[in-house]
């Protein structure tokens, strides 16, 4: 039985099935609405969500299954002091899939080894988030028509930012991807990011605080917000939060054919005035997320279209 906990645990060729299931299904979504039929997708989500939590439920609906859970740790046993391993041995017994987000690094892969049914990391910490790193990958593919070759800005929380990390960790793969890190020194990317992903993989890399020098050199913008949960402090949290605003007057500065991704959500990173620009795929993206977890189920249950 396989679990996807970290964006790894894919081989390059899995994860090249995955995203070419996901293609299939936005050609022909009809032909896929019922491979699920009789199956259950658990969501157990210990921490607040609407697109993730959302998109795995739609997923699921839309292949034909169905689906419980919870939307907050409140509203389960967890308030009770029941243990994530006791959990997912009960929630075993009523699903054949289960997706969880955590607040605490680890939580999902601890499930995984209790479960009696494959668990997909929806996001645990500021650690890992694979799903979204599927979906982002889908989206760069679609938009691009490649995952090789380009320069990608990763701008924002890149210390807490568990959607970078693993996007990072994905892109590592491919050849001849430049990374651009932009972020206040406080907020850079973990030392372990540069010298166990980036570096030993031979991937050219910068690290830059300003986005107005360096957003003409992208190919890609992914734009992530300064997340108020994973700071314990409210006053660093409000001297950070307003670092990068990307609107129309730096839009100016971007290549005609540069895309911005976000895995939203956004506070105020990201100007209203620049949803209506071509190169916004932010909200094209969500939809990717959709048909890229609809494969991803599909693998899990060794489920395939008649």
């Amino acid at each position: 039985m396989q679990h996807l906990i970290d964006p790894m645990d894919l081989t390059q060729e899995e994860l090249g099935e995955i995203l070419a299931l996901a293609g299939e299904i936005m050609k022909e979504p009809e032909k896929f609405s019922e491979v699920c039929k009789g199956k259950k997708l658990a969501t157990l989500f210990y921490e607040p969500s609407t697109r993730t939590r959302l998109s795995f439920e739609s997923a699921m609906l839309e292949l034909g299954g169905s689906v419980l859970g919870f939307s907050e740790a409140s509203s389960s046993s967890a308030t009770k002091g029941e243990s994530v391993e006791d959990t997912v041995r009960v929630v075993g017994c009523f699903a054949d899939i289960i997706a969880m987000r955590h607040p605490n690094e680890g939580a999902p892969k601890l499930a995984s080894m209790f479960s009696p049914v494959p668990v997909i990391n929806a996001g645990d910490g500021g650690h890992n988030h694979p799903t979204q790193t599927l979906t982002d990958l889908l989206t760069i593919l679609s938009e691009k028509g490649r995952l090789e070759g380009f320069t990608i800005g990763l701008c924002g929380d890149l210390k807490f930012g568990r959607t970078v990390h693993s996007l990072v960790k994905a892109l590592s793969r491919y050849t001849g991807v430049r990374f651009v890190l932009i972020s206040p020194p406080e907020l850079k990317v973990p030392d372990y990011i540069i010298t166990e992903v980036i570096e030993p993989a031979g991937l050219e890399y910068t690290e830059v605080t300003s986005l107005e020098e360096n957003i003409g050199q992208l190919d890609i913008l992914y734009m992530t917000r300064v997340q108020r949960e994973r700071f314990f402090n409210e006053a660093d949290y409000v001297r950070l939060k307003d670092t990068y605003i990307l609107d129309e007057k730096k839009m100016r500065m971007a290549r005609p054919d540069m895309i911005i991704l976000h895995p939203l959500p956004r506070v105020n990173e990201i100007a209203a005035g620049v949803d209506n620009d071509p190169r916004a795929a932010y909200f094209r993206q969500v939809r990717y997320g959709k048909y890229v977890r609809m494969a991803l189920i599909m693998k899990l249950l060794e489920k395939a279209a008649e």
